[in-house]
């Protein structure tokens, strides 16, 4: 038996202490400090937050592990979408086993370093790329489980119907264990057919469903209200999630709202990624210059759970990040107006519990009988723990401790 002990740390707006006590890997108790007598001796390990911010981990909610890392290799140098496609469509087809391996990892281990507990990768295949990297990533997955909980996507960035044996490649993925079942309808020749493929597997695999989508400056060709109006149909309430839906942005007044409403009713989740979007978004643009980023306060506000995720770490979507969400949290606040007071603590729920919750985690958070993962962090009010971007000083997962950061960092990864 193993008993450890987080003791005087805040948890909540109320910013009042409390004890965390784990035993073998699952929260025994949590409850506020003067209301628990705890002998330091009794337990096998203690940390004294004396009075500094605890969450239950970070959790990243949109992210491409396997493309990590390649921004240096064929520069971007346009920043525009297009090129990120062009010059990423080459690299892929350079792509070893090995190589992916190596900066999928390290970009993994970035994520743990900043204390990411949870993740949902995306993993892409094609006929012409092939299925290593998919392959590595699954591997990863386990090498890592008792580091980081990791859910894997089976994405087709290619699509499926333009580019034949994708759809077999797909059903390989899920019979290999994929999490989620992915997709990127835009990207394909036949919208309607792209979402009856992914609809299927899900279907047959019983999977939930996340979807690039809506990856534009304009609304013209946006295709969220049939996702919705599909989610409902095939009984998939609050089992998808999109990432960017930039198109949005485009949209004002009742037409926005109706379509939040229904995306509400279908109980769809938002991944907004403010990095990505705001570097490749509003380039056609002379004056004025979009934010080409999801409206994420009217979303919020209408009922849907919008998230915030990094999607990539230094390639040609994204040259830059270090895998630390709380960076990715604080470029949402003034992008999307949330530095309001009423605002601001909303944000941190977009990647903790309303993201957690946005990927089916449902054993997340301080509940006794949950896993006993715990980050803490080096502000001692709650509603700074975006805005200070505070250092980690422990991280623990299941009872694992990862991290703690004292005048040296201790670092424990394979």
């Amino acid at each position: 038996m193993v008993r450890q002990l987080i003791r005087n740390v805040i948890l909540d707006e109320t910013n009042e202490r409390y004890h965390l006590i784990i035993k073998d890997g699952i929260f025994e108790a949590i409850e506020k400090a003067d209301d628990m007598e705890v002998d330091a001796e009794n337990f096998d390990f203690v940390f004294d937050g004396k009075g500094r911010v605890a969450v239950p981990g970070f959790v990243e909610s949109h992210i491409h592990l396997d493309k990590a890392l390649i921004a240096d290799r064929l520069p971007n140098r346009s920043g525009t979408l297009q090129e990120a496609l062009s010059v990423t469509a080459q690299l892929k087809s350079t792509f070893t086993k090995e190589d992916i391996e190596e900066r999928a990892e390290k970009a993994l281990q970035l994520l743990i370093k900043h204390g990411t507990t949870h993740v949902r990768t995306h993993a892409e295949f094609d006929p012409v790329g092939g299925f290593h990297g998919f392959e590595v990533i699954m591997d990863l997955k386990e090498k890592y489980k008792d580091y980081i909980e990791m859910q894997v996507v089976a994405f087709p960035q290619e699509g499926i119907l333009k580019s034949p044996g994708t759809e077999d490649l797909m059903r390989r993925a899920m019979e290999m264990g994929a999490d989620v079942v992915g997709g990127i309808p835009y990207n394909d020749s036949d919208i309607e057919k792209h979402l009856e493929i992914v609809f299927g597997l899900a279907k047959e695999f019983g999977k939930p469903i996340d979807l690039h989508q809506d990856f534009f400056d304009s609304s013209e060709k946006q295709t969220i209200e049939l996702v919705a109006r599909k989610t409902i149909e095939h009984g998939f309430t609050g089992r998808m999630g999109v990432g960017h839906l930039t198109s949005l942005g485009d949209c004002s007044g009742q037409k926005l709202e109706e379509i939040i409403a229904l995306m509400s009713e279908a109980g769809i989740s938002v991944m907004s990624l403010p990095m990505t979007d705001l570097h490749l978004g509003g380039r056609s643009d002379e004056k004025n210059v979009r934010r080409a980023v999801t409206p994420i306060r009217k979303l919020r506000d209408g009922g849907v759970n919008v998230v915030l995720a990094s999607n990539n770490i230094r390639n040609p979507f994204t040259p830059y990040g270090n895998g630390d969400l709380l960076q990715v949290a604080m470029l949402a606040i003034p992008v999307a107006h949330l530095g309001g007071a009423d605002d601001l603590p909303t944000v941190l729920p977009m990647i903790t519990h309303k993201a957690a919750e946005a990927i089916g985690i449902t054993n997340y958070g301080f509940t006794v009988g949950n896993p006993g993962t715990v980050v803490v962090l080096d502000t001692k009010r709650y509603q700074d723990a975006i805005i200070d971007i505070p250092k980690r000083l422990l991280s623990i997962f299941k009872g694992n401790i990862i991290l703690e950061n004292k005048d040296q960092v201790y670092l424990n990864l394979p």
